[in-house]
């Protein structure tokens, strides 16, 4: 929504009581809101910070979660709560390299339970590994719109990724299946284009 110069005008023009009053009644209804601005105001921890703690978050609750992976449904609620604590963290705190990095250690964390994913039909698996796909296909999207500095970082955890998804049949097909490239698991492979080369894929009815 844009407003008009007026519209800014009165507000600019109300008492200091009045906005303060409005800025209270705002917050109540944006919890997100909130919490960024404490964030930006108040709060002593560092985004850094924010995001060591976070990494630990997901690792604990993948953790949990994969004690459910037999029953599937549940399995990707769980992985799903997680992914939405994530996505506040970006909010809160305006995190670009955290939104990339911890969806990553999200993916590898859940590859890390292969071993019973393995004993699993494929049928009862799919959604969690297209998703699993989906979730790695917008983090190289988002690595290219990085700062080089960041893809030292990036570049172990893909590397390990693409170790897992390669030791995972199923998954590899469906990856291969999907039009995605194994190469562009590395950083300096990811086409220039690679947006539109996605955007194409999913024209084509995949990774859906």
């Amino acid at each position: 929504m844009e407003y008009s110069k007026e519209f800014k005008t009165a507000l600019s023009q109300l008492s200091s009581v009045e906005k303060d009053r409005l800025i209270f009644r705002l917050l109540k209804k944006d919890e997100i809101l909130s919490k960024k601005l404490y964030f930006e105001l108040i709060d002593e921890e560092t985004t850094d910070h924010k995001r060591d703690q976070m990494e630990e978050i997901v690792k604990e609750k993948v953790d949990f979660a994969a004690k459910y992976i037999s029953n599937q449904k549940y399995f990707v609620v769980l992985i799903r709560k997680i992914s939405a604590e994530i996505t506040e963290h970006v909010k809160v705190t305006t995190d670009k390299f955290g939104d990339v990095y911890l969806n990553l250690v999200l993916i590898n964390k859940i590859l890390e339970s292969n071993n019973k994913l393995s004993y699993l039909r494929f049928d009862n698996v799919y959604k969690l590994y297209l998703y699993i796909i989906n979730k790695i296909v917008k983090a190289l999207s988002l690595t290219k719109k990085l700062d080089e500095d960041y893809h030292l970082e990036l570049t172990e955890i893909l590397e390990d990724i693409e170790f897992q998804v390669t030791e995972n049949t199923y998954l590899a097909k469906l990856f291969m299946n999907n039009g995605i490239d194994f190469n562009w698991l590395t950083i300096e492979k990811i086409p220039d284009h690679f947006d539109l080369i996605i955007k194409d894929i999913k024209n084509q009815g995949f990774l859906k």
